[in-house]
């Protein structure tokens, strides 16, 4: 799989002349988002990919920026600046899978598809030491591996890969949402029973009579397909939501 362009992994991140645009995603990094039979598909895949990183694999012999996308995409993209803007379009179109780039946020690449489509982000914790084609760690002249020279961030495109990087949160970096279903918005944003009850007694002038409850709140989004909204009504009033002044009378708490 490639990954980062470098002048000297673990140092600049400017691309240069002569220097090696593949660079592989360490294993255990994939084994953490559940190894490569997570995904169905790595459209940057290095040529002599010495471990699996996806059910099937193109390479740049294939042109796999060109070809179709399907599945659970995961792509470590080359990171010069023109074809790492081509990939993150195509997964931001496909809408599922994961892609692993550098936490540039102030890019335009950054916000047209990634702060503008990804469904959440990780941001790692420390900095990734990718691996050389041979499948070794990139040595520095102290004989230390070599890290990437940059901070990365995994994006998740679709509900099931924002589900993977939510299960790291804390772990292994910081995890971020960006968008949620609309159903779960809507959860979010609903009042409660007692929150809406309550607010509809502030609004009335003194105690109100429970009949006048039952009819304020028959055509309320929250009584749509229960039939027993007056028992939750009383409920939530018994509860806290109203004060009773006398029998069948309430007021705001």
């Amino acid at each position: 799989m490639t990954a980062p362009l470098f002048a000297g992994i673990g140092g600049h991140q400017t691309p240069r002349r002569g220097r090696t645009d593949v660079w592989l995603t360490p294993p255990w990094l994939l084994e953490m988002l559940g190894g490569w039979q997570a995904f169905d598909l790595d459209p940057c895949a290095a040529v002599d990919q010495p471990w699996r990183t996806a059910r099937q694999h193109y390479t740049v012999n294939e042109n796999g920026l060109l070809l179709p996308r399907f599945g659970e995409v995961w792509c470590n993209p080359p990171y010069s600046r023109a074809l790492l803007s081509r990939f993150m379009a195509r997964i931001a179109e496909h809408g599922r899978g994961i892609a692993l780039i550098f936490a540039r946020t102030e890019t335009a690449t950054f916000f047209r598809h990634v702060w503008d489509r990804a469904t959440a982000l990780l941001f790692w914790r420390g900095r990734i030491d990718f691996y050389t084609p041979a499948g070794q760690p990139q040595p520095r002249a102290d004989g230390k591996a070599a890290n990437s020279g940059a901070p990365s961030v995994l994006c998740a495109y679709g509900a099931r890969a924002a589900d993977t990087l939510a299960g790291l949160d804390g772990v292994c970096g910081q995890f971020v949402p960006l968008r949620l279903p609309r159903s779960v918005v809507a959860l979010a944003l609903a009042p409660t029973w007692r929150e809406a009850i309550g607010a509809w007694l502030r609004r009335q002038r003194g105690p109100v009579a429970l009949a006048d409850i039952y009819r304020a709140f028959s055509a309320h989004p929250k009584t749509a397909g229960n039939p027993n909204y007056q028992a939750k009504i009383r409920q939530v009033l018994q509860e806290g939501a109203g004060v009773r002044v006398s029998r069948g009378q309430w007021s705001a708490a």
